[in-house]
């Protein structure tokens, strides 16, 4: 490793903080101000440690003695190689050391898509989600039309938006160095959009076609949706771990959707969800055909037969034991 070397201080996610040129060894670490590098932490010791060249031209850290030591993944060492990604930690401060030989990593393709983020992506995921609580609003409601309350699920809707959004987006400031609130409040306002479309059309679609399920796997859609986001504003955060987030993404999506069809089947024996239609459709709607009247009680004429021979035989087996 050639001189000059750099001094590197690092933040939790490896950013580099603070880098500071060193034209010769030894390097003399520690607190007091005749140091080569000064660390301005109260857990180093005045005098913490030196950096030292080996015969072969290798550098190592040596521990002079200290209270705290130097730490390098978890465990303390007196002496320590150290090559560029060797990263130490003295009191609470993470160092890294390269010399001007280091080879960096080639440029990265930028795939952040700058031209696609702030005020505009914000303002259409805010529209999106706005529309979604309105719509929704409208739906459930059973009584006389009131303003104040589709403006009190607005504000629930778009204010519980702002929550999670800025919760990615502190994630996002804390490990990607930018905060992307918009891209995030996008994110949200179009899984959100997605959502509800499915339910509109696949509430319409089994209603007229009479594709239960559609609406009776729909929770698994839901969870898809759900995936799908995650791995969005995860990507947003950190949009060079694509393939990462994409597994962890569908592996949360199978245990969820496992989890759904588990406990279907412990509640009610089936796999699927239970019949129901949130959204009520004109009669007019209707593409399949109804089934008569006759048929229903044809149906019901055999399972009251099957039931009929099930409760039959309970009570021959009852008593029998008796």
């Amino acid at each position: 490793m050639n001189g000059p070397w750099y001094i590197e201080m690092l933040a939790r996610n490896g950013d580099v903080l603070h880098r500071h040129q060193v034209a010769t060894l030894p390097i003399r670490l520690g607190r007091s101000y005749d140091n080569d590098f000064i660390i301005d932490d109260a857990y180093a010791a005045p005098q913490h440690a030196v950096i030292e060249a080996r015969e072969d031209g290798e550098l190592v850290l040596r521990d002079l003695g200290t209270k705290n030591g130097v730490i390098h993944r978890g465990r303390r060492y007196p002496s320590l190689l150290l090559t560029g990604d060797t990263e130490i930690r003295i009191g609470h401060t993470t160092l890294r050391v390269r010399g001007a030989s280091f080879a960096v990593a080639p440029e990265m393709l930028d795939r952040t898509r700058h031209g696609w983020e702030g005020l505009a992506p914000g303002l259409v995921g805010i529209l999106l989600i706005a529309c979604v609580v309105l719509f929704t609003a409208w739906l459930s409601d059973t009584q006389s039309f009131q303003p104040v309350r589709y403006l009190q699920a607005l504000a629930w809707g778009v204010g519980g938006g702002l929550l999670w959004a800025g919760a990615w987006a502190f994630g996002n400031r804390l490990f990607g160095r930018h905060v992307r609130l918009g891209r995030h409040l996008f994110v949200l306002g179009s899984a959100l959009g997605a959502a509800t479309a499915y339910k509109i059309v696949s509430s319409m679609a089994a209603y007229a076609f009479s594709w239960e399920s559609l609406t009776r796997y729909s929770t698994h859609v839901a969870i898809v949706i759900a995936a799908v986001m995650l791995y969005h504003h995860l990507n947003t955060v950190k949009p060079h771990q694509g393939r990462r987030f994409a597994v962890t993404c569908l592996i949360l999506a199978i245990l969820g959707s496992g989890l759904v069809l588990m406990t279907n089947e412990q509640r009610t024996g089936q796999l699927a969800d239970s019949p129901y239609m949130s959204i009520l459709l004109q009669p007019s709607m209707r593409v399949s055909p109804d089934h008569s009247v006759d048929e229903f009680m044809g149906d019901v004429d055999k399972l009251k037969a099957t039931l009929d021979v099930e409760r039959t035989k309970k009570f021959k087996d009852s008593g029998e034991d008796d």
